[in-house]
């Protein structure tokens, strides 16, 4: 190649930006040609060769830092260097892919928040006809017990699963959301909780399998801001989750008390 190429003409022609080759000089990775009698450096074919190759490792995600060793490396390195590269970006495209889910699940708010399990069984209250805003109770209970409570979440959704399998189960606690109007000193409210709690003991198992979490130190405090998060704005729910609570200590169950 009679003369060479100036600097912006092998950016051109490698696709890249003068710029670009500059920094590539001074990382290294490609080294400057001589000056020729006019003071012009000139790249040759050779250079540009380098610079092609530079500029596609750069582009497939190869770190510039590891560029240089990669080029200078014999085949069977060469070939083991892809791998590891090949490797990172694998794991790379799975942590952007679970991003990009996320970014579509916030389209539902809280859901983003919550495993499919959960998500699954808001599906499911929808389904069986409970008010939106009992499901929207239940999705902020369920993101707390994730952020408070996540070794109790699995066991708590298991019993949710039954608990939604159950007609009794499901018509008490419509009846128990429909309870937010009344009075927290209704009378109702007794014969009402008395319902529910010998209907949760009917699965009594799945609830006795979690008492290993109820007897860390501060599990107390933790299941008081799960379970009544919403105790200032509904306090006849309050009463009647109280009134749930204390039927269900005295027939055995560990259930932490502040």
């Amino acid at each position: 190649m009679a003369g060479g190429l100036t600097i912006s003409q092998a950016a051109a022609f490698a696709g890249v930006t003068v710029k670009t080759v500059r920094h590539y000089h001074r990382l290294g990775l490609v080294d400057e040609p001589r000056r020729d009698t006019s003071g012009y450096r000139r790249y040759t074919s050779t250079d540009l060769l380098r610079l092609v190759q530079v500029r596609t490792l750069a582009g497939a995600g190869v770190p510039l830092a590891e560029i240089g060793d990669l080029l200078d490396a014999d085949p069977e390195r060469f070939a083991t260097k892809l791998d590891d590269v090949e490797r990172r970006l694998t794991e790379r495209i799975d942590e952007l892919v679970a991003r990009r889910d996320t970014l579509h699940r916030l389209a539902d708010g809280d859901r983003a928040l919550l495993p499919d399990r959960a998500c699954a069984l808001l599906d499911r209250l929808a389904e069986l006809g409970f008010p939106p805003d009992y499901a929207a109770s239940q999705r902020e209970g369920l993101v707390l017990a994730r952020a408070l409570a996540p070794e109790f979440l699995d066991g708590f959704l298991t019993q949710l699963e039954h608990r939604l399998d159950d007609p009794e189960y499901v018509e008490l606690s419509k009846r128990s959301w429909e309870a937010v109007s009344w009075d927290p000193d209704d009378p109702r409210l007794d014969e009402l909780a008395s319902a529910l709690a010998d209907n949760l003991l009917t699965n009594r198992e799945l609830m006795e399998e979690q008492a290993d979490f109820f007897s860390t130190p501060d599990a107390a405090t933790r299941y008081e801001l799960i379970n009544n998060h919403r105790a200032e704005e509904a306090p006849t729910l309050t009463r009647l989750t109280a009134l749930i609570e204390a039927k269900l200590r005295a027939a055995g169950l560990d259930i932490p008390y502040k």
